[in-house]
């Protein structure tokens, strides 16, 4: 099989488990291990999506403020007073 085959199967597989997931849960109350069944379950949509990746590359922009700001707020520095 190919890769785009292998992942539609991946895919369907966990929506079918989502699916029986959901119908396990309605049985039960809502707890922690219900929550964490549907947690689990959306973590596997997202691992497979970390494992494929993404085909682009970030841009990188040295013109981004986030490139030369260093996150520290200097309007921070003395409480109850503002910047003008």
């Amino acid at each position: 099989m190919s890769v785009e085959q292998d992942l539609t199967a991946a895919r369907a597989a966990i929506d079918v488990l989502e699916q029986s997931c959901s119908a396990v849960a309605r049985h039960f109350p809502d707890t922690v291990d219900s929550r964490r069944l549907r947690v689990d379950v959306a973590r596997l949509r997202e691992d497979l999506l970390l494992l494929v990746g993404t085909p682009e590359r970030p841009v990188h922009d040295p013109y981004a403020a986030s490139f030369y700001d260093d996150g520290y707020d200097q309007s921070m520095d003395f409480p109850g007073r503002r910047t003008r």
